[in-house]
C-alpha cells in the first residue's frame, strides 16, 4: 500500500481546547493524533474545587457546534461542565484519535527549520515527525505560588489543589487573592463556619452574575448599545446592585471603576458575607513565619490554613525556548492568539482568554485553524508575518472580548485574501499588517481560573 501523502498533525492536550481543535481537524478529514498525559479527557474540570460554577451563562458557554443541555441551570457547576466536555469528546468519536497517558516531553523543528515540520518526542520514548503541531495544553495547571508561601507551617494549598473545606485544618482560614477563585474559596470557607479572612492587594470592581434576574450578557437592551456605552451602562447597573466596593467594610477603592480597566470579578456573595461579618478583609501579605502572617499595615495574625488563589503561570515544558519568541515566558502571538512569531507550522488553541465564555473561543480558534493550516501548506515562511508580525503580537492572556473578535474577523478576511492572491514574480506574498494595539489587552499574563467581561 502506498504511503499517504496527507499532512500529519499533532495536538498536545485533550482538555476543552484540545477537543475543540481535534473535532475541527477530524471533521475536515485530517490525519491527526492527540497526546494527553492523563488517562481521560476534560483537563482541569476533573480536579477543580467542588464549589466552582461558571460565571458565564449556560446558553452561551458551550462549544459552538454543541450547546449545553437545557436541563442545566443558568450557571453550570464544575461537575456539569466536566460531564458536558467528556460527552462532547465521546459522542463525537474523538477518543479514537487520542493517545492517553502519553505526555509530550519535547517538540523541536525538523533539522532546526520549522518550515520542514516538527519532531515530537513522547514519554514512551518514541519520536514522530509531524507536519504541524497544535499546542492546547492549557494555561490553568501550573500554580503561581509566591516564594513566601514556603514559610507557612499550617495547611497551605493553591486553589488548584483545593477540593472542599474538608481539606482545611483548624478554624482560622486565610485566602490570598481576590479574583474569581479567591472569592469562591473565601465564600466556601465562610459558609462552612470557618473564621475567614481574605487578603486583597488592590481595589477591584465586584460584579453580580445577574441583573434583573438575567445574566448580565443577556440583557438585550444593553447588548444593542455601542461597546463604550455598554460599559458605562453596566458599570452603573453594577453600582446600583452592589454599591461601590469601598462601601463594604475593608474592601479597598479601585483605581478605576471602568469595567474594561478591571479584571472581571463576578461574585456578589463575597460582599454579602463581608457585610454579615463572616469574611474579614486584610491587606497584602508581606511575610510568613510558621503560622504567623504579617500584613502591609504592620499587623500580624496566626492562621491554621492558607488557600492561595494566586493564579497560574503559562508553562510549555515541551517546547524548546528558542523555538518561539516569548515575553516573560509567554509566546508572542498574532491572529486571534493562534500564531506565534518566528515559527512555521506551530499553532496555539486556548492560550488566550477573551472575557466571556471560553469554550466558544476554542471553537472559533479551531475553525480558523483549519484555514491557517491550509494556507501554511502553500507558504514556507512563518504565517505570523502575514498578520501583523511583531507590531501586532501580544503576550497577554486576558483580552477584551470585542477587541479579540475584531482581530479574529480581520484575520479571516486576510486568510481568504492570501489564499486567492498569486505571488508576484514567484515570491511569497508581502506581509499585510493589521496592527492590534497593545492597549487592547490587559497587562498581566498570569491568569485566574475564570474570565468574563466587561
Amino acid at each position: 500500500m502506498a504511503k499517504s501523502t496527507k499532512p500529519a498533525y499533532c495536538i498536545i492536550g485533550a482538555g476543552a481546547a484540545g477537543l475543540a481543535a481535534l473535532k475541527a481537524l477530524v471533521s475536515a478529514g485530517h490525519d491527526v493524533t492527540c497526546f494527553e498525559r492523563a488517562d481521560r479527557i476534560g483537563g482541569h474540570w476533573h480536579t477543580d474545587y467542588e464549589a466552582l460554577h461558571l460565571i458565564t451563562p449556560r446558553d452561551s458557554s458551550g462549544f459552538l457546534d454543541s450547546g449545553m443541555p437545557d436541563t442545566y441551570p443558568m450557571f453550570p457547576s464544575r461537575d456539569q461542565m466536566r460531564d458536558y466536555i467528556v460527552d462532547y469528546g465521546i459522542s463525537n468519536g474523538l477518543t479514537d484519535h487520542i493517545r492517553f497517558s502519553t505526555e509530550v516531553v519535547r517538540t523541536r523543528p525538523v533539522n532546526g527549520d520549522s518550515s520542514q515540520g516538527w519532531l515530537v518526542t513522547t514519554s514512551d520514548g518514541s519520536t514522530r515527525r509531524f507536519d504541524a503541531v497544535i499546542v492546547a495544553n492549557g494555561h490553568l495547571w501550573d500554580p503561581d505560588l509566591p516564594a513566601l508561601a514556603d514559610g507557612f507551617t499550617g495547611v497551605s494549598l493553591h486553589s488548584s489543589a483545593y477540593t472542599n473545606t474538608e481539606d482545611l485544618k483548624g478554624r482560622r482560614v486565610l485566602v490570598v487573592g481576590a479574583g474569581n477563585s479567591g472569592c469562591d474559596l473565601a465564600v466556601d470557607a465562610a459558609q462552612a463556619g470557618f473564621t475567614t479572612s481574605i487578603s486583597i492587594r488592590g481595589g477591584r470592581v465586584y460584579q453580580p452574575k445577574t441583573l434583573y434576574g438575567r445574566p448580565r450578557s443577556e440583557l438585550k437592551l444593553v447588548a444593542k448599545l455601542p461597546v463604550w456605552l455598554q460599559e458605562r451602562v453596566l458599570r452603573e447597573l453594577v453600582r446600583v446592585a452592589l454599591g461601590n466596593p469601598e462601601s463594604h467594610r475593608g474592601l479597598p477603592r479601585p483605581a478605576s471603576r471602568n469595567l474594561f480597566k478591571n479584571l472581571p470579578v463576578v461574585n456578589s456573595l463575597l460582599t454579602y458575607w463581608i457585610d454579615h461579618g463572616r469574611i474579614r478583609v486584610t491587606g497584602e501579605v508581606v511575610a510568613i513565619d510558621g503560622r504567623a502572617v504579617s500584613f502591609a499595615d504592620g499587623t500580624t495574625e496566626d492562621f491554621d490554613s492558607i488557600l492561595w488563589a494566586s493564579g497560574f503561570k503559562v508553562t510549555l515544558p515541551f517546547l524548546e525556548p528558542s523555538a518561539v519568541e516569548t515575553s516573560g515566558g509567554v509566546p508572542l502571538r498574532v491572529a486571534g492568539g493562534i500564531l506565534p512569531l518566528n515559527a512555521s507550522r506551530l499553532f496555539f488553541v486556548g492560550l488566550i482568554a477573551p472575557r466571556g465564555p471560553q469554550l466558544p473561543v476554542y471553537s472559533a480558534q479551531s475553525e480558523l485553524l483549519l484555514e491557517l493550516l491550509d494556507l501554511q501548506e502553500k507558504v514556507t515562511e512563518p504565517l505570523a508575518e502575514h498578520f501583523g508580525g511583531a507590531q501586532a503580537a501580544t503576550d497577554q492572556i486576558d483580552h477584551l472580548r470585542h477587541i479579540w473578535e475584531k482581530d479574529m474577523a480581520r484575520t479571516r478576511r486576510l486568510v481568504r485574501r492570501l489564499r486567492h492572491r498569486p505571488p508576484a514574480d514567484g515570491a511569497p506574498d508581502r506581509p499585510v499588517h493589521p496592527a492590534v494595539p497593545d492597549s487592547a489587552a490587559s497587562s498581566a499574563p498570569r491568569v485566574d481560573r475564570t474570565a468574563e467581561g466587561p
